[in-house]
């Protein structure tokens, strides 16, 4: 089930197919539980083929069993690593019913996203949040998140949305908090999303199909079949190949409505005697559940062992995300009800191609992998909301002679994305059994994002507006003239390129007890912006396309640094581990389109040019224990986050500029803990709970731009207090049979939805629960589950991106079957 809520850094193994959990090491490399046996031979952190888990288990029958590493061919117990990070193993996946970003998320304490549906999240770990970037603006406008997501070995973070990658065939998902930017660079600043798939197996022939299907309150029918085959064919050589299609049913509603704009809502409408507005009618869009989602795709990958010290992993995965609707609803209009007076829909496809050649030599370990990342975009989203608060909504709407005749206020977004990613890396490591050891590498990363963002105003065709085309001068992805009705429009390109050597080593000062730890990143970053804004004109004033607007041919951003780490590690019996980590991370800047341009209100000081990087530095001290013959286990962390120049976004059309922009606006201080404990309270009864609390606050501002919450102010999007406690029992029948049955309840405290002053709003506490049973024959699988069984609308995200204020909120009661069959 989807709601039985997995804890940061938490560590379970229970018996008769119990979920899986574990963490990772510092280095990144996984340490993962094997479900109901033991395990085979990790990975290296370059996870080499054949080898399906990461982790062996060892221990007695009646306590919560103990888990050695081996990730990066280095053997280390989990509880024996000083850095806590959440993994899911391939099980745990499956039992949990794990699909998608949404459903892995919310089982992580300390992690938060903010967003309006698939593919259009920012994620954000230990209360490090600011506003959610929007997606009308994320191509042309977003800053970088601070939270860096990986498919494989591969960074594929992008701004405002999330490579929302279906979960199948993973080998695990691994969340690592606090800043990582000494091996994992740029965007790392609060922490690292891995996503890692399985590879070819040469051990033997297997395969697995599951069906799905779901009934949700008052919505669609959701379904899904999904499934992988791995054939072994020579004993060197294995491929794998996976399939899946999935569809989830809406349960959103657009409903019958009309829209005026008013001047007494926006006062830049004209509202002298005799001026007539026409209304627009959503007849045409009206439908029920109009908020699905498919998710399509297939990952094939070959797997070829050269030699004992050699092998080879080619891997090419292709997916295509279809959404129609939206998945925040309008609370003035009715529960889980819109009206929506342009299409709204989105297609985000992408290919990847990754490859790893893992080697040894002279007892040196040694990893290269590339990767190259195509991924497209095209999304339309009703932005009507805007006639009603626009400064400029008259002179695209409303006629200029009088009495002014207001036309048809519809308006909505057209906008495509293209992503290209090239990364390149190559590291070495050294035997785990020196006092002395070292993990070191080189990296290489650039980004080219294209982004085409078209704003049609339908009455601009009518009062009398040329067709838009970009500024002849400017470097343009199209340089064609766009359709009637598009207003405004971006062409804008931006380039970011990274290099960086990196390194950790460690020193045993007391053999097995005290151990120093340290190392760190320096980096080289440019960023290029260019393309230009557009801006119609009226037929009365120029007839020329492209007359109007700003270009940009900014030149290159660069920026340098080194990212340290070090931690100090005690060891004091096989049980119990403390440490103490300080380390940093950053993640770049960039441009302002408006930058340079005086404000619209003479007391606002000039947009900048360009905002830069933002950094944290974390101090962090934590536990790991077992007890009472390891029946109990606690582990936690205390940190301390200090946070300087946080890039905030913002939009303010009446004092500043018509052209959202970003600026390096305040600081801040998280401190906060986290901790997770689990109880073997008889040999097939397990508890689990996890908590984090996160202080985070405003602690001084230095915009005049952007007028931002009170010194003091929670940050947004982050709830001080958010838990889990979930209960499983898994029992054995006779022969090949078993059963299990887990209930589970996730709870948040309030947060805030926005970090300037103008657009803060509370989002309320919630709680929700859920629980699933089935049983087990031989190689079939029956489940029952049922998600959110209070049928609670929680508070993810209140948003005014598109003009009008609305809520994205959690799936209603839903009750799901699913069926698995082993071969």
């Amino acid at each position: 089930m989807r709601s039985l809520y997995a804890t940061s850094a938490l560590t379970i193994v229970v018996l008769g197919g119990q979920p899986a959990w574990a963490q990772v090491a510092a280095d990144g490399s996984a340490a993962l539980a094997v479900e109901g046996g033991a395990a085979t031979p990790a990975a290296s952190t370059g996870d080499e083929v054949g080898k399906q888990t990461t982790a062996a288990t060892a221990g007695s029958q009646d306590g919560i069993e103990e888990i050695v590493v081996t990730a990066t061919k280095r053997n280390e117990s989990i509880q024996r690593v000083p850095v806590s990070v959440q993994a899911l193993d391939t099980k745990a996946l499956s039992n949990l019913n794990i699909t998608s970003f949404d459903d892995y998320v919310k089982y992580l304490p300390s992690v938060r996203s903010g967003g309006r549906g698939p593919g259009q999240n920012d994620v954000y770990i230990r209360g490090q949040a600011t506003d959610a970037v929007t997606v009308l603006l994320s191509g042309a406008q977003g800053s970088e998140p601070n939270v860096a997501m990986y498919l494989d070995e591969q960074p594929v973070t992008s701004p405002g949305r999330n490579l929302d990658v279906y979960v199948t065939d993973m080998a695990r998902i691994e969340v690592l908090p606090g800043p990582q930017g000494s091996l994992f660079g740029a965007s790392s600043m609060a922490g690292t999303v891995r996503l890692i798939t399985n590879k070819p197996d040469m051990s033997g022939l297997s395969a697995s199909v599951t069906g799905t299907a779901e009934f949700t309150k008052s919505g669609d029918m959701s379904n899904a079949v999904e499934g992988f085959v791995n054939v072994p064919l020579a004993d060197n050589l294995a491929v794998r190949g996976v399939f899946y299609s999935a569809h989830r049913g809406g349960y959103i509603d657009n409903v019958p409505g009309t829209y005026t704009p008013s001047p007494a809502v926006n006062s830049a409408l004209p509202s002298a005697p005799g001026t007539t507005y026409e209304t627009a009618n959503n007849s045409n869009l009206v439908q029920k559940n109009f908020n699905d989602a498919s998710y399509r795709g297939v990952r094939l990958s070959a797997a070829y062992k050269v030699s004992s010290d050699l092998d080879i992993l080619v891997t090419h995965a292709r997916q295509v995300l279809d959404t129609d609707g939206v998945f925040d609803y309008d609370p003035k209009v009715g529960d889980l009800e819109v009206t929506r007076f342009f299409p709204d829909f989105l297609r985000d496809k992408f290919s990847q191609t990754a490859w790893t050649v893992n080697g040894r030599l002279k007892g040196l370990d040694l990893v290269y992998t590339g990767a190259f990342l195509d991924r497209k975009i095209a999304q339309a989203v009703d932005y009507t909301g805007y006639t009603n608060t626009g400064a400029f909504a008259a002179y695209y709407t409303c006629t200029y002679t009088t009495p002014r005749r207001c036309l048809d206020p519809v308006k909505g977004y057209n906008g495509n994305q293209r992503i290209r990613r090239f990364t390149q890396e190559a590291r070495l490591s050294t035997p785990q059994d020196l006092r002395v050891r070292l993990t070191a590498g080189l990296f290489y990363d650039r980004t080219k994002l294209e982004a085409l963002d078209d704003y049609v105003y339908e009455a601009t065709p009518q009062l009398g507006f040329a067709r838009n085309a970009p500024i002849t001068a400017a470097r343009n992805i199209d340089p064609g003239t766009r359709p009637a009705g598009v207003a405004f429009f971006n062409d804008i390109t931006r380039i970011g390129e990274q290099k960086a050597i990196y390194g950790e080593a460690a020193f045993d000062i007391v053999p097995g007890k005290l151990i120093l730890s340290g190392g760190g990143r320096y980096y080289w970053q440019t960023t290029e912006f260019y393309g230009s804004s557009n801006f119609a004109n009226l037929g009365t004033d120029s007839t020329v396309p492209g007359a109007g607007g700003r270009i940009y041919n900014r030149p290159k951003l660069r920026e340098k640094g080194f990212v340290p780490k070090a931690t100090l590690t005690f060891k004091p019996t096989a049980r119990l581990l403390f440490y103490a980590t300080y380390s940093e991370g950053f993640r770049p800047g960039g441009f302002n389109r408006g930058g340079g341009a005086p404000s619209f209100n003479p007391a606002y000081p000039t947009v900048p040019v360009n905002y830069v990087s933002d950094s944290v530095k974390n101090y962090e001290l934590g536990f790991k224990t077992d007890l009472f013959d390891r029946k109990v286990r606690f582990n936690g962390s205390f940190y301390r986050v200090d946070w300087r120049n946080i890039q905030v976004s913002r939009l303010d059309t009446v004092n500043v500029s018509n052209l959202t922009f970003i600026d390096n606006a305040a600081n801040a201080r998280i401190n906060g803990f986290e901790g997770d404990l689990t109880v073997k309270l008889a040999p097939p009864l397990t508890l689990f709970s996890a908590v984090s609390y996160n202080d985070a606050k405003l602690t001084g501002t230095q915009s005049t731009v952007i007028e931002l919450a009170p010194v003091g102010s929670q940050l947004p999007l982050t709830p001080k207090i958010q838990g889990n406690v979930r209960l499983r029992y898994d029992g054995l029948l006779e022969g090949d049979r078993s059963w299990f049955a887990q209930v589970g309840t996730q709870l948040a405290a309030h947060s805030y939805n926005s970090l300037a002053s103008a657009l803060r709003v509370r989002q309320d506490g919630y709680s929700t629960f859920d629980a699933s049973g089935g049983f087990v024959v031989g190689k079939y699988r029956f489940e029952i589950y049922g998600e959110n069984l209070t049928d609670t609308r929680a508070q993810l995200f209140y948003n005014n991106q598109d003009q009008i204020p609305r809520i994205t909120t959690n799936r209603p009661r839903t009750i799901g079957l699913k069926v698995t069959v082993d071969m």
